[in-house]
């Protein structure tokens, strides 16, 4: 018999499967809990604490990731421990991903609404006994008198209008994608369409009135994939396990969408069954789990798509529940590890027009980049980690309330400021590189990154530097930046600016060449670029040569689902982007060597 877990303060309660861990539990409960590695215990991310109830002893792998005071308050990893008995189980705020926030703020492009679906209101000659023909064959008479030849309702639209049409007396709006009738509604229904940016850890989804091209209503979510790892990587390998796994985690993305698609519409008094079109952008991998291709290729060099070309699928052919006839058209890809999001963000960012010499970067686990110069794109990506996720850092956190974002040392004393102004919990990314920012300019950092000084001190064997002391972080202790952490910013910086140096290597140019810095994506909107520059992350330039533009892969999803213009170029953006392969440069030994000093 299973037995019941209680998570507080979630509320929520139910069995553990059968020899399954808590975490195993969380995620059937529905949990909202941390994974970053996919829960093989080397991430420390699902911390838990045991208030009641038995469970098997700590693995060898859980001394190495908690500390002593830690484990004898009952601290524990939820993917490596086992439920002996009924257990209450409390979770840390840190450990949650729900309350991340999120980002879908972006760049505002203007564009003429010319979307890919077309309507039509019809008054339609009712059946008689002298008139006995298909109610489909009424439908499409209807639409040729109004200029639409050849017309042919989607099978479950025709099942579906047979009824509607005789509720609305016989006079409806049509929606129609070429030929093809998608849509029968009342006349004065909502128009909708949904574009949505589906990040590794974030997903931002956007209503969208087709007639006009307004966002009506942006939402932003955690990507429920999370459960299953941060690292796209473990969610690859996950999927590539069987069918089973593939259909677990293609689910709980559709079900996720068709869930903020329904949120959204009620905020604007709408139905998720008035969206009749809609575009998806993401990266290779989560293109690939969201279709349910192949992605054990994706894995293993050289890194190849199943499908690089651009997709149109039926919404209900992949368990999106919007109009009964929807499409779901999906950007092309460029290669294995940059994505339709990256066209997307190129598409937004106006990239292909182009005439002077711009570098795109899109920060993020996997960081993506492309320099215009010359009238030729170069675009690359680098694995930069997921230390700006807060990752593998003693007390680092996602951007949630709490986190602590903004840091500045003056005269010695530490200032930060914490999102929401909550009490201090843990540190997220944007704070972490304040810190390496202001220790190195208070001479606390050398270029190595060694940390030294006379209010640096040792806990557990290494070196920690003091943010908020016992006094303001309360029962976890003092919030403590760590050698440790400092080298894991220097390899996430360091893969970052060693893309960099490649991209202009590649064309001849340097740094003081470039007229400007496009800074995409969710981390890159919070962060100090002046922070970013004092540690080599962004090369130092004049700061009016960078611009911080927020969610721009969900901009050109946006662009594409309003404008058959844009949808065209983004078709022809992939074609003419080059793509590089950052470990095949000669000089990407010595450039990663010399992107890791500070």
């Amino acid at each position: 018999m299973p037995y019941t877990i209680d998570f507080e303060p979630v509320g929520r309660r139910g069995p553990c499967p059968e020899g399954g861990t808590l975490l195993d539990a969380a995620r059937a409960l529905g949990v909202d809990l941390a994974s970053v590695c996919g829960g093989y215990g080397t991430c420390s991310s699902c911390k838990v604490q045991i208030v009641a109830g038995l469970v098997t002893l700590p693995t060898l792998r859980e001394h190495g990731e908690l500390s002593l005071a830690e484990l004898a308050q009952g601290y524990r990893l939820a993917c490596l421990v086992e439920p002996l008995s009924d257990c209450r189980v409390h979770v840390p705020p840190e450990s949650l991903t729900a309350l991340q926030r999120t980002q879908v703020e972006g760049l505002e492009v203007p564009a003429e609404a010319q979307p890919s679906v077309a309507n039509r209101v019809v008054q339609i000659a009712p059946p008689t006994l002298d008139d006995l023909r298909g109610d489909d064959e009424r439908l499409c008479e209807a639409l040729a008198a109004d200029g639409v030849a050849a017309a042919m309702p989607d099978l479950e639209v025709a099942a579906q209008a047979s009824t509607e049409l005789r509720r609305l007396g016989w006079q409806a709006r049509v929606t129609l994608r070429g030929s093809e009738v998608t849509h029968v509604a009342p006349v004065d229904a909502p128009w909708l369409g949904l574009a949505v940016d589906i990040g590794t850890t974030k997903i931002a989804a956007y209503i969208i009135d087709l007639a006009s091209g307004k966002t009506l209503e942006a939402r932003g979510v955690m990507n429920p994939q999370i459960a299953y790892g941060e690292d796209v990587i473990a969610r690859l390998v996950c999927a590539g396990k069987g069918p089973d796994e593939a259909a677990r985690l293609q689910t709980l993305l559709t079900d996720g969408l068709s869930q903020l698609a329904t949120e959204a519409c009620a905020a604007i008094g709408a139905q998720p069954t008035d969206i009749v079109d809609a575009v998806v952008v993401g990266n290779t991998a989560i293109h690939h789990l969201f279709l349910r291709l192949p992605v054990q290729q994706l894995a293993v060099a050289p890194y190849v798509p199943a499908v690089r070309a651009a997709v149109d699928v039926k919404a209900r052919e992949i368990g999106l529940r919007l109009a009964p006839g929807a499409w779901v058209h999906l950007l092309p890809n460029i290669a294995g590890y940059v994505g339709a999001d990256h066209v997307a963000m190129l598409l937004a960012s106006g990239m292909a027009g182009r005439t002077d010499s711009t570098l795109a970067i899109d920060i993020g686990t996997n960081t993506e980049m492309c320099l215009a110069h010359g009238g030729r794109m170069t675009s690359l990506s680098c694995a930069s980690g997921p230390a700006f996720e807060g990752a593998h850092i003693k007390f680092g956190m996602r951007a949630a309330p709490g986190a602590i974002e903004r840091v500045r040392i003056v005269d010695g004393r530490v200032e930060y400021k914490t999102i929401g102004d909550e009490p201090a919990v843990g540190i997220c990314g944007s704070g972490l590189l304040d810190v390496v920012a202001h220790l190195r300019r208070a001479g606390k950092l050398d270029a190595k990154g060694r940390l030294a000084g006379p209010d640096v001190r040792e806990a557990e064997g290494d070196a920690e530097f003091v943010i908020a002391d016992e006094t303001v972080a309360g029962s976890r202790g003092a919030i403590t930046v760590t050698q440790h952490d400092i080298r894991e910013m220097q390899l996430a910086k360091g893969a970052i600016r060693c893309g960099i140096e490649t991209l202009l290597q590649d064309a001849g140019i340097t740094a003081s060449d470039l007229q400007e810095i496009v800074i995409a994506g969710a981390f890159g909107t919070y962060i100090d670029i002046e922070s970013a520059m004092t540690i080599g992350l962004l090369p130092k330039l004049p700061l009016d040569r960078v611009s911080q533009v927020g969610n721009a892969a969900g901009t050109g999803a946006r662009l594409a689902l309003i404008s058959r213009t844009h949808r065209r170029q983004a078709q022809e953006l992939a074609q003419r982007v080059r793509y590089l392969e950052l470990a095949r440069s000669p000089r990407f030994m010595r450039n990663f060597a010399e992107a890791m000093y500070f």
